[in-house]
C-alpha cells in the first residue's frame, strides 16, 4: 500500500432485510473494544438502542459510546456527513476514528452508496471502500429471498454473510439456507451468530487494501476459485453456478428472484491490451450495467509490468488501481462476475471481440509505421 492509502479511512457497509438481525449484530459490536476506534453512520439512534451506551452527546446528531465509538445519524446525503464527520475528526472535535461502517435501512439497495464510496471525488480522497457485511436471518431467510428481490441482491454483492438467529432454526433449514447463499455469492464467507455474537475481525477489512499487509491479499479478495472458471479459448473446468438452482433448488421454479443470478470467473493467459478491457467493460456497462451486480479483477495489461485490480458494481467502477507488484508468480488476468441474466459466453464473446479488434489494430498501426520507414 502507499502512504496515500493507508492514509485513507476503510468503510464497511452493514446492511440486511427487515428483520434480519442487523440492528442487534451492530449494537454487539459496538460493545466490542476492537471497535474503539469506529465510526458508526446510521438512520436513527433509535433504531438501535444505544442509550444505555451513551456517555456524551456531542451534538443533535453525534454521541460517543463507552466502548469509545462515535455514532452519528445521516443528514441530507451520505456524502455531506461523512465530509462533516471527516473535517471535525480533522479540528479535534470527535475522536480520531480509523474506519467508518455505514448502517443502511432494510429496505435499501447498497449499490447507490457503494457508487458514492467509488466515484465522488471528496470522498476517494478521504476515505476508501472496505466491504459490504449482509445479515440473513436464519429462520425466515429464504422467505425473504423467495419475496423481495433486493434481499437477493443484498446476498449478491456482499463480501460477508452473517447468518443470525441460528439458535431459533433447524439443521436442514440453516444448510438449505447456506447451500443457496453460497451459490448466490459463492466468494463471500457466511457466518453464524446468535445474539448478534461474532468477532470483528471476520467482518472487517475484506477490501483489497489492509494496512497489515504491504501486497494486497488478492487471492482472498477474489476467491477465484469459488467461481466456475473458463479460459478466454472456451476451454472450462472447475464447477460452474449456472443459476440456484444448481445448488440444490428445484430448476423448475422460474420465479425465484435468485435464480436469474449467477456467477463465473473468467481466466485470460496472455497479456490483454487495455483498449480490449476498457471497450469490453464499457459495452458491458452501456448495455447491461444494472445486470452487472458486482465484478473484481486482477489485469496482466500488455505493456505494463504491474497489475491493474479493477472493481465495480453494476454501472459505476471505481477508477482503474496499479499495484505496486505482482502479488504470487501468477500472471494470468482474472474477472470475477456476479450477474443478472447474463450469459458468461456473452462476456467471453465481448471480450475476445475487443481483444481481436486492439489486435488488429495494433498490427495496422505497425504495418504503417514500417511502410513509413521505408525510403
Amino acid at each position: 500500500m502507499s502512504e496515500a492509502e493507508q492514509s485513507l479511512i476503510p468503510v464497511a457497509v452493514l446492511t440486511g432485510f427487515l428483520g434480519s438481525g442487523k440492528t442487534t449484530l451492530l449494537s454487539q459490536l459496538l460493545k466490542r473494544p476492537e471497535m474503539a476506534d469506529t465510526a458508526v453512520v446510521i438512520n436513527e439512534f433509535g433504531e438501535i438502542g444505544l442509550d444505555h451506551q451513551l456517555v456524551e452527546s456531542s451534538s443533535d446528531n453525534m454521541v460517543v459510546l463507552n466502548s469509545g465509538c462515535l455514532c452519528c445519524t445521516v443528514r441530507g446525503d451520505l456524502v455531506q456527513t461523512l465530509s462533516d464527520l471527516f473535517v471535525r475528526r480533522a479540528k479535534g472535535e470527535v475522536p480520531t476514528f480509523k474506519r467508518v461502517m455505514v448502517e443502511t435501512t432494510g429496505l435499501a439497495d447498497p449499490a447507490p452508496i457503494l457508487h458514492t464510496l467509488m466515484t465522488d471525488p471528496l470522498m476517494a480522497a478521504r476515505y476508501r471502500m472496505d466491504g459490504v457485511i449482509v445479515t440473513v436471518d436464519a429462520v425466515n431467510g429464504s422467505d425473504t429471498l423467495d419475496r423481495q428481490p433486493e434481499s437477493v441482491k443484498q446476498a449478491a454483492v456482499a463480501d460477508r454473510l452473517v447468518i443470525t438467529k441460528t439458535d431459533l432454526a433447524d439443521a436442514a433449514t440453516l444448510a438449505a439456507l447456506e447451500q443457496r447463499l453460497r451459490a448466490l455469492n459463492p466468494a463471500a464467507p457466511i457466518y453464524r451468530c446468535v445474539d448478534g455474537a461474532i468477532d470483528p475481525d471476520k467482518l472487517l477489512e475484506a477490501g483489497l487494501f489492509r494496512p497489515d499487509s504491504k501486497i494486497p491479499d488478492v487471492k482472498a479478495w477474489l476467491h477465484e476459485e469459488a467461481y466456475g472458471k473458463s479460459h478466454d479459448h472456451g476451454h472450462e473446468h472447475g464447477h460452474h453456478h449456472d443459476h440456484a438452482a444448481g445448488a440444490g433448488q428445484d430448476p423448475h421454479d422460474v420465479n425465484r428472484h435468485d435464480a436469474r443470478i449467477h456467477s463465473f470467473c473468467l481466466i485470460f493467459e496472455e497479456a490483454l491490451p487495455w483498449q480490449a478491457v476498457s471497450g469490453a467493460l464499457d459495452a458491458l456497462v452501456a448495455y447491461r450495467g444494472p445486470d452487472m451486480l458486482r465484478m473484481k479483477a486482477i489485469v496482466n495489461v500488455q505493456g505494463a509490468d504491474k497489475p491493474v485490480v479493477l472493481h465495480g458494481v453494476q454501472h459505476v467502477f471505481h477508477p482503474p488501481a496499479m499495484l505496486a507488484a505482482w502479488p504470487d508468480q501468477d500472471r494470468r488476468s482474472r474477472f470475477v462476475f456476479i450477474v443478472r441474466d447474463i450469459e458468461e459466453k456473452t462476456i467471453r464473446k465481448l471480450f475476445d471481440a475487443f481483444t481481436e479488434q486492439a489486435r488488429e489494430e495494433e498490427d495496422g498501426w505497425r504495418q504503417a509505421a514500417d511502410n513509413a520507414r521505408r525510403p
